[in-house]
């Protein structure tokens, strides 16, 4: 069988295509028959010709992964032989790869223990004086521990002593790029007795990788990935080694002479490195000198002659292009923005920056201006509080610079401050519109490359200014309906209609009047096919998501049905995950408006996302060799059904199996399209209510687990879908509480919380963990005591939250032997422990005040720890907010008047201190804590009333910020419903009255208003000795959004009473008003 096997083999390797289609059949017959094994063997050792040998060794490679169980005893122990014997004979390197990779997947099969030739044969080769011998020792040694690192532990102290010895062996390149690959793969696995061993090879590893390097930079960049695995599992093997990596990986990435690619890989590492241990990083001061050598980096020239990429005029401004030493360094300062304390930062980096914006050269400039742009998310709380003005001034002046690189980081700049520093930089309005929009006057003029990001900047800083926009919304709109009907270019169409979006955002139900043309020119490309349209089409989608969210129900609903129609009809024609992606989005807008729209759809549309789930599409494997095998094996399973029972169970593996893979890309598009079908499945579950109860549990498993997606933002959509599949059917238990719905309910809270909470103290990635705390809340505001029955649940999250709070976590690095600066921490890890505050509360109002007072005094020191003056802005007003919201939950449970009672000589202190702080935001927090902690306390803290007051008084007399205003009048409300007794309201009334209408916290209106009523039957006339300014601030707020159903009530059976029992005192006070006020109280009075 094995001459007509190998004419077969050399058929395969003809030029045409009928010879290999009719040699494809007849292999898949000799396939069927059991000799193939033996006559495959005998070709890969016997045949002439290296091509066949190798496909021979792939063959059999396909054959062992797939069948191994089914080839017989005796033909297993001669393969195992025979690999072996072909592989010391075997001269020809891409054969012998064949062979090492036949190896490893026998390997999976039979442990190293059943195999003990190999094991001698391994030993034998890479103790060989001969260097070729080791060479091939350990290519055959890398492999298979690479496809199975496990069964080779007992050997591992054996095989770091190997190591020592090769790495030392600096004449030898390839015996080095294979030695550090073996180390790679072993290092997940390695336990506390390789450590030490482990440790003392860093050095020599960092000399051998400066040989390979000039030996062969390609291999030199795959070995390099050792460090990216030691810091991943076993960081601490590094850490005495951190500044000579960081030292090596500053030499190489700054090192002109070597390729992109190696130089990348080396700054990546830097990168890793100071996310994962930012704090020995600054221990060791290594900040500065990376600052240092990466500054030049930033701000080189490119060859002359050559543009930056992100400077070519076909960049499409999505920042793909990533891949270059320049967008490395940057990235570098925006993950130290990111996991640094932003003084610590500021310090070294701001004479660089500032020596780079004076620069004469403009690349300089460039470089100064990204380094900005950069920092603006990390460090968003210390840019807008201590610079903000300058920053800003410095930009703005870029936009005029003589170069279009220097204005294009500006612009760039610009967007990220948008994004960002809310909501100060929107303060700077009248300064910033008129220069962005003096870029789009001359939108025909200009490259399409530098108005993507003149547009950029706009949409991000246009987002946010809400009702501020409508001086600018005429000559905007004018600006991007007329690119959309006249711009040839269907890029600048693309970028009008996203802005669109961005001005919805702000403009909402002000944009209605410009509706119609809008809408008419979105379904206009929406039902266009061709495919150049496709990205305009992608863009139309999101805006109509926006549009539907914001610019009113009663403005949108007409359309919903045909939305959802059009969104389907795309998808059927069209297959795009992009296109797919802006599909979902648009059906969870629309759940918003009128969630009926979706129901007769719910199958079609969860169907489509379900399968965006499951899909593989779009992971990429790059297998090590070629693919032309690949297709023989599929059809090697006619027989496969009869033996599923035992066999087929054991071999769940992919196609590919991950081993034989050289890597995995993940397509972006189709990353995101799985994070926005988690999204929207959660969205329009909670929407539709009981429509979605039949995909509920198909939805919930499939989203379920997605939650261990190798990409965090995956994971991030799929618990927020989990805590909204919770809150959908907590929805639905409401609506119709039966005992099959109640259960339901727990059983998913049964899954979805312990999973939250192992999650919260496991994961790595931080912003994963916030979302999961985001998701959490969520889930106890709207379940409460419902999410309590488990009786160790309440402590089981409590406990978590104190970890937070004490930075235990393993995305906080926690568990750390490194002595924590409290009072500087990185912006992002403050917020992180905000997410968790935030839950307490949560906890307070669900369960009996007695339940969770041990669990509150354990967690308030962590809170109150926060409030010292020598905290930041962002902390000391995160823990006066958190106690605010303690004291007002525990208004309204049970036993709650007791707990905040005793509580009431700590936290006392605290807020005092806190009403007196610089900050509007903080003193705006101590104030409405204050007013809770009376209003949760009652009686107890008459005897602090006089403080209290003495203290609003003062602050009442100088305060100039309207929301601390608001929150004053509310607190002294609170002070007056609780104990109107210890007031003296003679002086507090009239004070009081005259700071009305609240000018900034709409929601305390029902506050006030509750107590003008309760003081009104308490003691009439001395509300009546102040109806003048009473009824004037009603005129402003009845019949406005600024006031909720119940309030409006309350108010207008005020003004009714003062008309029927005070007619002529009212009648006064209404003719002393403008007659526009006069009219508007008349009106609103009378439809109340």
């Amino acid at each position: 069988m094995s001459e007509e096997l190998e004419q077969i083999l050399s058929q395969l390797t003809q030029p045409d295509n009928a010879v290999i289609q009719q040699a494809t059949a007849q292999l898949k017959q000799a396939f069927k028959d059991p000799a193939i094994i033996p006559a495959l063997c005998a070709v890969m050792t016997g045949s002439q010709n290296p091509q066949i040998r190798q496909s021979a060794a792939v063959m059999l490679r396909m054959r062992v992964k797939k069948h191994w169980k089914k080839i017989s005893p005796d033909h297993r122990e001669s393969l195992k032989a025979v690999v072996l014997q072909a592989f010391t004979q075997e001269s020809e390197h891409t054969v012998r790869h064949s062979l090492s990779q036949l190896s490893a997947v026998m390997v999976k099969h039979e442990t190293p223990d059943r195999w003990p030739a190999l094991l001698q044969l391994l030993n034998q080769s890479t103790k060989s004086n001969n260097p070729q011998d080791r060479q091939v020792g350990l290519l055959l040694l890398s492999k298979v521990v690479e496809s199975n690192p496990e069964p080779f532990k007992p050997h591992y102290c054996q095989l770091l002593q190997l190591f020592g010895t090769v790495l030392q062996d600096l004449n030898n390149p390839t015996a080095l790029y294979y030695c550090i690959l073996t180390l790679t793969a072993m290092t997940a696995y390695t336990g506390s007795e390789e450590m030490n061993q482990m440790r003392s090879l860093i050095p020599s590893l960092i000399v051998a990788l400066k040989h390979l390097i000039k030996a062969d930079q390609d291999q030199a960049s795959e070995a390099m990935e050792v460090f990216d695995e030691l810091m991943e599992s076993e960081v601490s093997i590094i850490v005495p080694h951190i500044a000579d990596i960081v030292h090596f990986c500053l030499e190489v990435g700054t090192d002109t002479t070597l390729s992109d690619s190696l130089r990348v890989k080396a700054l990546s590492c830097i990168a890793f490195l100071i996310r994962l241990k930012s704090k020995t990083v600054l221990k060791q001061k290594l900040l500065n000198p990376i600052l240092q050598t990466i500054f030049p980096v930033l701000s080189a020239a490119p060859p002359p002659g050559e543009e930056d990429p992100e400077d070519e005029e076909d960049d499409s401004g999505d920042g793909t292009d990533n891949e270059n030493p320049k967008h490395c360094a940057a990235q570098i300062i925006d993950t130290m923005a990111l996991h640094m304390p932003p003084e610590k930062l500021f310090q070294h980096l701001m004479p660089l920056t500032q020596a780079c914006l004076a620069s004469e050269n403009p690349y300089e400039r460039k470089g100064g201006l990204m380094c900005l742009a950069v920092l603006a998310e990390g460090c968003a709380d210390h840019i807008r509080t201590k610079m903000l003005s300058s920053v800003l001034q410095t930009v703005c002046q870029s936009l005029s610079d003589s170069n279009q690189v220097v204005r294009s980081a500006g612009l760039f700049a610009l967007g990220q401050f948008s994004e960002y520093l809310q909501p100060e930089v929107s303060k700077y309005c009248g300064e910033i519109m008129p220069l962005l929009l003096g870029y789009m006057s001359c939108l025909n003029q200009a490259k399409v490359g530098h108005v993507t990001k003149a547009f950029y900047a706009l949409e991000n800083f246009m987002e946010n200014l809400g009702a501020e926009i409508a001086p600018y919304l005429p000559t905007l709109m004018d600006t991007m309906l007329s690119a959309l009907n006249n711009a040839e270019n269907l890029k600048i169409k693309e970028l009008a209609v996203s802005a669109i979006g961005a001005i919805a955002n702000a403009a909402k139900e002000l944009l209605v009047p410009y509706f119609p043309p809008v809408i008419e020119s979105l379904k206009g490309f929406l039902t266009a096919t061709t495919e150049e349209m496709r990205s305009l089409q992608t863009q139309a989608l999101d805006t109509l998501s926006v549009l539907a969210r914001t610019i009113g129900n009663d403005v949108f609903s007409p359309l919903a049905a045909e939305c959802v129609q059009l969104g389907l009809n795309l998808t059927d024609t069209i297959d795009d995950p992009d296109l797919r992606r802006c599909t979902y989005s648009l059906y969870s807008a629309v759940s918003t408006v009128s969630p009926d729209c979706l129901t007769p759809h719910l199958t079609a549309i969860t169907t489509v996302m379900l399968l965006a789930l499951k899909s593989n599409e779009g992971v990429m494997a790059h297998l090590e060799e070629d693919k032309t095998f690949v297709l023989l094996d599929d059809d090697d399973d006619d027989d496969e059904e009869d033996e599923k029972d035992g066999d087929a169970i054991l071999e769940d593996e992919p196609e590919t199996d991950i081993h034989d893979v050289a890597g995995f890309t993940v397509e972006n598009a189709y990353i995101d399209e799985k994070e926005d079908a988690c999204d929207s499945l959660g969205e329009i579950a909670f929407n539709t209510g009981a429509a979605f109860q039949p995909f509920l549990e198909s939805s919930f498993q499939q989203v379920y687990e997605m939650k261990d997606f190798p990409h965090e933002d995956v994971r991030r959509a799929a618990f927020g879908a989990m805590g909204q599949f919770c809150r959908a059917q907590h929805k639905v238990c409401k609506e119709n509480p039966t005992e099959a719905n109640h259960q339901a309910l727990q059983k998913l809270l049964d899954v979805v919380l312990p999973c939250f909470l192992e999650t919260v103290r496991t994961e790595r990635e931080r912003q994963v963990v916030m979302g999961v705390l985001e998701a959490m809340n969520s889930v106890l505001k709207s379940c409460q005591g419902e999410a309590f029955k488990s009786p160790a649940r309440l402590e089981e999250i409590s406990h978590t939250i104190r970890d937070v709070l004490k930075k235990k976590t393993v995305c906080q690095d926690g568990g750390g032997d490194e002595a924590d600066d409290e009072d500087q921490q990185a912006e992002y890890d403050a917020m992180l422990q905000e997410f968790a505050g935030e839950g307490i509360p949560l906890l307070a109002s669900a369960v009996p005040a007695d339940t969770f007072a041990p669990f509150l005094n354990d967690l308030l020191p962590l809170i109150m720890s926060k409030a010292k003056s020598s905290c930041t802005v962002a902390d000391r007003s995160f823990s006066m907010g958190t106690l605010g919201e303690i004291l007002q939950a525990l208004v309204s449970v049970s036993g709650g008047r007791g707990v905040a009672g005793r509580l009431s000589n700590r936290l006392l202190p605290v807020l005092v201190a806190g009403v007196r702080d610089s900050d509007a935001e903080v003193r705006n927090n101590s104030v409405f804590g204050l007013g809770s902690l009376a209003q949760a306390a009652g009686p107890i803290v008459v005897s602090d009333y006089p403080v209290m007051l003495s203290l609003f008084s003062n602050l009442l007399v100088k305060e100039s910020d309207s929301r601390v205003i608001d929150n004053l009048c509310a607190a002294l409300c609170r002070m007056i419903m609780s104990n109107v007794e210890a007031v003296p309201l003679e002086q507090v009334f009239p004070a009081l009255v005259e700071r009305l209408p609240l000018k900034e916290d709409m929601e305390e209106n029902k506050t006030v208003y509750s107590c003008l009523a309760m003081l009104y039957t308490h003691s009439p006339a001395l509300v009546v000795s102040q109806i003048k300014p009473i009824v004037a601030a009603s005129s402003q707020v009845l019949g406005t959004k600024d006031l909720d159903a119940e309030t409006q009530n309350t108010l207008a059976m005020l003004m009714r009473e003062f008309t029927q029992r005070h007619s002529a005192e009212f009648q006064g006070a209404v003719t002393s008003l403008p007659a526009e006020q006069q009219a508007k109280l008349s009106a609103a009075m009378a439809a109340s």
